[in-house]
């Protein structure tokens, strides 16, 4: 019977265990020494906003946060303030995204069926989109939110263009990744054991053969990585 078999096997109409790893353990470099997940909106830190939608969601069990050492402080200081009480640990942050986000995966509790895996820096998830994920997940074994790309696709070589990409069927792949806990342990150790590079988590998964599927995102859904987007953020939110 293949690992696949095995997980689909424990089907169930109740809602699964799930996780919430949030992912931020940045250094926020392209923001210009700004550390966007501390940037005050509205009076309210960025990364507040991000686990406040984790906290509302009735299919998220517990909030793990993966953090540089030094921020450990500042992110109680906020689990406090706003009353966050899903989250249940912060975790050291790793050398690598993908050892982060393992050091997250492996503190979840031992109930979880499910992890979400969600960028910090991504304020503005819908909570309808999280939730659509989750179910997708559950139902499919691995799902992450995604947009249509809808500009024309160039490659380029030596600043010139070499190539005109068909955007059929190409997406833009959003955060949050929502996985069985088996699945995305099993993905996360293979590529990090390998030295695989990955960029997101869907690559990791990719790589034990599983189909991600994907589920309608939400254009708003803007990871912050520089001043651009952390003013377009700001005025998505403070629209709230």
């Amino acid at each position: 019977m293949s690992f696949l078999s095995l997980l689909t096997r424990y089907k169930s109409n109740k809602p699964p265990t799930c996780t919430a790893v949030i992912a931020a353990a940045g250094t926020s470099q392209r923001c210009e020494g700004e550390d966007k997940l501390f940037y005050h909106i509205n009076n309210k830190p960025v990364l507040a906003y991000t686990i406040e939608v984790f906290q509302k969601c009735k299919l998220i069990d517990e909030i793990i946060i993966v953090a540089r050492e030094e921020c450990f402080e500042r992110i109680s200081d906020i689990y406090y303030h706003y009353g966050f009480t899903k989250v249940t640990k912060i975790m050291k942050g790793g050398a690598t995204r993908p050892e982060s986000v393992l050091n997250g995966i492996l503190a979840a509790s031992g109930k979880s069926r499910l992890i979400a895996i969600h960028d910090g820096a991504r304020p503005c998830i819908d909570a309808d989109v999280l939730e659509r994920t989750i179910q997708a997940a559950g139902k499919y074994n691995a799902a992450a939110p995604a947009i249509a790309i809808t500009s024309t696709i160039k490659k380029a070589e030596a600043d010139f263009i070499s190539e005109t990409i068909e955007r059929e069927g190409m997406y833009e792949i959003q955060t949050p990744q929502i996985f069985k806990a088996e699945i995305i342990k099993a993905a996360l150790t293979k590529v990090m054991k390998k030295g695989i590079r990955i960029t997101d988590d869907c690559m990791a998964v990719e790589h034990l053969g599983i189909p991600v599927r994907i589920v309608e995102g939400s254009r708003k859904n803007i990871k912050i990585t520089d001043k651009t987007d952390l003013e377009m953020v700001e005025a998505l939110l403070g629209e709230k």
